[in-house]
């Protein structure tokens, strides 16, 4: 049957996206992978681009684990024991050793009694939520959640719903007090770092705001934090926003196997009695096969690493090489937004001037991603430089050389 008609509405939707400078356009096909060499860390090939090697910036990969022999050999002989596929959901034909040894693996990391996987973490915060968010609850959030957590909220019927200026304790508060009126539960949900910018959620005010509002609501205030971007990145030993701010009480931490820990998957972290519940009634968990056995296992094997000796230096690495990029933006006289984080955002503040310059720097070799409205608010077109324990001294000088070279 002919459908051109709504070929004409998404044809003329796609232009508009064009003509505002909003499209994503195409992916980035990589080809090939050469390993770190000499004073260079990893380089790319890419489709259509020859032989020619890029630098990556913009990878969550921020402990390159991915590139790991520890962790691919742990893929490799998983998947020979285990085969390459879970075959359907955990409930209907059982789950595997390996997806219970993580579980329990990422509890005790994290200090929590239980943890439970997903296959992503988008959809581990699509199927914590809702279950959580009742006609009887008020959700509260920044501004400037991921839209992981906006779409969560959307799916959810809650009683009422709050957002909150980013970082902005006070309206936190006042939102914590007018749902006390009508409502007997309260979930605060925030970001621990938000990744367009790099900069991390006041951690223990939030709890401690919840804790001084928790008798007022039957069925107490909840705190749930996706730190996706901080854990395995932030924090003495990599355990996120909640070691970086020295903040104790966060009910539930939902947190990614596929940026730090470079496999796939997500995870959420808490008490027994939530995560029991929500084994019962998480869509996205029920009915959603899991992360193979391999990636089971391979992520195992990242968090052994990130837990030990090695993984200390690599954190150390990573923030030194943060430093080194970060020091050297201000130097040439570029605006950032100073933290420790690896994400570095490179504030634009112009879509036709962030999109010149990602191609000059392709151009020179190094791939970056520029973030336009609507994916940031207007004004705030930047680019997203995200640094990792794969670079080196000499990686991190050739950005900067070529971003100065724009500049010149």
């Amino acid at each position: 049957m002919p459908i051109d008609r709504l070929h004409d509405v998404l044809g003329r939707e796609l232009a508009a996206l064009e003509e505002q400078g909003r499209q994503k356009g195409s992916e980035t096909v990589f080809t090939r992978v050469h390993p770190a060499q000499g004073e260079s860390g990893p380089r790319f090939e890419l489709e259509s681009e020859g032989d020619k090697r890029f630098l990556r910036m913009n990878s969550n990969s921020y402990l390159g684990m991915s590139l790991r022999p520890e962790v691919i050999g742990a893929e490799e002989k998983a998947s020979r024991a285990y085969g390459t596929g879970p075959g359907a959901v955990r409930f209907i034909s059982g789950t595997y050793d390996v997806h219970l040894a993580l579980e329990r693996r990422l509890a005790e990391f994290h200090g929590r009694e239980a943890s439970m996987l997903f296959s992503s973490a988008y959809a581990t915060t699509m199927g914590t939520l809702p279950p959580l968010l009742t006609g009887e609850t008020a959700v509260i959030s920044d501004a400037l959640n991921h839209n992981c957590i906006i779409n969560a909220v959307r799916l959810a019927r809650p009683k009422e719903k709050y957002v909150y200026a980013h970082l902005d304790m006070g309206e936190l508060e006042a939102a914590l007090e007018t749902a006390s009126r009508n409502c007997s539960r309260a979930v605060i949900v925030t970001d621990g770092i938000f990744s367009m910018r790099g900069d991390h959620a006041p951690l223990r005010e939030v709890v401690a705001l919840a804790r001084k509002h928790d008798r007022a609501f039957a069925e107490n205030a909840l705190v749930v934090v996706d730190d996706s971007h901080g854990v395995g990145a932030f924090g003495r030993s990599g355990r996120g926003t909640e070691e970086y701010t020295e903040c104790d009480g966060v009910d539930l931490l939902i947190a990614t196997l596929g940026k730090a820990l470079g496999v796939n998957g997500g995870y959420v972290a808490g008490s027994e009695v939530i995560l029991r519940f929500l084994r019962e009634q998480a869509a996205f968990y029920i009915y959603s096969n899991p992360i193979t056995p391999a990636e089971a296992a391979a992520a195992l094997a990242a968090v052994e690493t990130l837990d030990g000796p090695e993984g200390r230096e690599l954190l150390a690495h990573l923030r030194a090489m943060t430093r080194r990029f970060e020091e050297g933006l201000v130097e040439r006289g570029f605006e950032t937004i100073p933290g420790e984080h690896p994400v570095v955002p490179l504030m634009v503040r112009d879509t036709a001037r962030t999109s010149a310059l990602v191609a000059h720097l392709k151009r020179r070799g190094v791939l970056a991603t520029g973030l336009n409205f609507p994916v940031v608010p207007k004004g705030d077109e930047e680019i997203r430089f995200q640094i990792s324990a794969d670079h080196t001294p000499s990686d991190i000088d050739k950005c900067l050389a070529v971003l100065a070279d724009f500049e010149s």
